[in-house]
């Protein structure tokens, strides 16, 4: 049985942009997809490293779930995740704060930047209050 390979466009898979963090062994992508009526959606994606196997044929593999949330739902979503968060925070206090180190970025990469990139790290994720 012979498959026929082709190409396939995916214009409504296209990243117009992402942000990753690592947090241990997962990692959560934070992706803005175009849909095919021109709508932006976020897609999170959750990624975990599986190490299997014994020391001689150590096997390596993610596990991947996806959530996609419409711009509809974005306030719903934020209030209900504010909530669930404000919840843990009082029954458990706040999580220990992890040491953070600002990437070394070059004034001349600082200055290319576009106005519109700025804008886009506000929005949706500047309501969060963690």
């Amino acid at each position: 049985m012979e498959v026929e390979k082709r190409k396939v466009e995916k214009k409504d898979n296209e990243i117009i942009y992402s942000k990753a963090i690592k947090a241990g062994k997962r990692i959560y992508y934070l992706d803005v997809k175009k849909s095919r009526n021109e709508d932006l959606f976020l897609a999170i994606t959750e990624s975990k490293k599986k190490v299997g196997g014994t020391d001689d044929n150590v096997q390596v593999s993610y596990e991947k779930h996806k959530i996609f949330l419409y711009k509809e739902d974005f306030d719903k979503f934020i209030e209900g995740l504010e909530d669930v968060v404000s919840f843990i925070k009082r029954e458990q206090g706040e999580a220990p704060q992890r040491e953070y180190k600002e990437p070394e970025i070059s004034i001349e990469a600082e200055e290319s930047e576009s106005i519109d990139e700025s804008k886009a790290n506000k929005g949706f994720f500047s309501k969060f209050k963690f």
